[in-house]
């Protein structure tokens, strides 16, 4: 059947059982605790007041009416309208979240597809429009008699978004729960295009957003919010929120992030923090910002020369840290100086009783912990490196830098 724009059903007439005009439809209603993609009510203004009319009482009755079953005084009253996701008052005009298209967009109308239902009304939510032809439309309602209207917009471009590609934004967290308003669509995105998103909303928006994702979702996406942003969003966590997701971050963009933040603020969340985490991330604050040992993670792979091509895939697949920081198994003596470097794609080839030491590649690229950033570029442009160990002054492993840090570093300068 074809579909009933929204904006033609506001202010349509419903008539009683009778044939009598009982009032006008007000607004459309979902209940999403019951079924987030059907109307389940609908309210209509009457002399009496505003009345709740369910779905199963209502049936289309010639062009965009509505009959209803039942004496319309009997009709209950709206009493807890928060509890109802409302379609003009809570998306006609507001920003949603197109998942698949991965942006934000604003709502111009709302397309609602009649299915049968044993006589009753059954309405469903197709689609949501973003374009121009619910803009005119709504534009152009009582000012131009509606088939002029729709003759118009059927010469314009269609613009919609289906309805099960749609996040939508609540802001209230005890009505985002009451109307188990969730965020899992957007949450399986990649990390950089959920930070678009996030990037592109009002800030209590964004935050409402944020705070439905998990902690790993939240710490992998913060990571590639601009630092500023960051900052903004993490001081509008509570100290425990937001120590949870920072130890979810890799070390170093989790230090970087504490750095940014207040002093205050940063006590609070590591004082929240796994003693473990936090003293990783401590450390990583003494050091300078623009230094190497400032832009490294204390994540990476690390092994004994005498350890097998065995050993080190049961240490990778153990691994807890970022992907980025498994290119390389660094081999280190007892006292933990690197003495060698094992790339990723020679132990895929290799025989699992092979010692490391053997495919070791001599000599490994390093640098210091005061290493200067211009110094670190450098040494990844000429070796064309996926990762770089920093060592401290005895020659040990302290941690490495990615190529990401590297990419977000230039990203910094320009």
């Amino acid at each position: 059947m074809a579909s009933l724009a929204l904006s033609r059903l506001l202010g349509s007439r419903v008539l009683d059982a009778s044939g009598a005009v009982a009032g006008r439809v007000r607004e459309v209603a979902i209940s999403p605790q019951e079924d987030p993609n059907r109307i389940s009510a609908v309210i209509v203004r009457t002399k009496a007041g505003d009345r709740l009319v369910p779905a199963y009482a209502l049936c289309l009755s010639g062009d965009a009416l509505f009959r209803c079953t039942g004496d319309p005084n009997t009709w209950p009253r709206v009493e807890k309208p928060e509890e109802l996701f409302l379609l003009e008052r809570d998306l006609l005009d507001q920003q949603i979240i197109d998942v698949h298209g991965r942006k934000v967009v604003r709502v111009n109308d709302v397309d609602l597809y009649p299915e049968n239902g044993n006589g009753s009304l059954q309405l469903k939510v197709g689609e949501v429009d973003v374009g121009t032809r619910g803009a005119v439309r709504r534009l152009l309602k009582g000012v131009v008699p509606e088939n002029a209207v729709e003759r118009l917009v059927q010469k314009l471009p269609t613009k919609v978004i289906p309805w099960e590609f749609v996040d939508l934004i609540e802001t209230d967290p005890s009505r985002r729960v009451k109307l188990k308003i969730e965020h899992d669509r957007l949450a399986r995105l990649h990390p950089a295009d959920i930070a678009d998103i996030l990037e592109e909303l009002a800030p209590a928006q964004r935050e409402a957003v944020f705070e439905s994702l998990d902690e790993q979702v939240a710490a992998e996406t913060i990571e590639e919010i601009d630092p500023k942003l960051q900052v903004s969003i993490i001081k509008s966590l509570d100290s425990e929120r937001a120590a949870d997701i920072v130890e979810e971050m890799n070390p170093d963009a989790a230090a970087d992030l504490l750095g940014d933040l207040p002093e205050e603020t940063s006590e609070e969340i590591l004082e929240e923090m796994e003693p473990e985490e936090r003293e990783e991330v401590e450390e990583l604050l003494e050091h300078g910002e623009h230094t190497a040992a400032g832009r490294m993670t204390t994540d990476y792979l690390a092994a004994s020369p005498d350890a097998t091509v065995s050993d080190a895939i049961d240490l990778l697949r153990n691994f807890e840290g970022g992907v980025e920081s498994v290119s390389t198994v660094y081999l280190v003596d007892d006292h933990h100086r690197l003495v060698g470097a094992v790339p990723l794609a020679r132990l895929a080839l290799s025989p699992t009783g092979w010692t490391l030491g053997g495919l070791t590649v001599d000599p490994p690229v390093f640098c210091s912990e005061k290493a200067k950033d211009s110094e670190v570029a450098e040494l990844f442009d000429k070796y064309n490196l996926f990762t770089l160990p920093v060592v401290d002054e005895e020659g040990r492993l302290a941690g490495v830098i990615t190529a990401d840090d590297v990419i977000n570093m230039l990203r910094e300068q320009r």
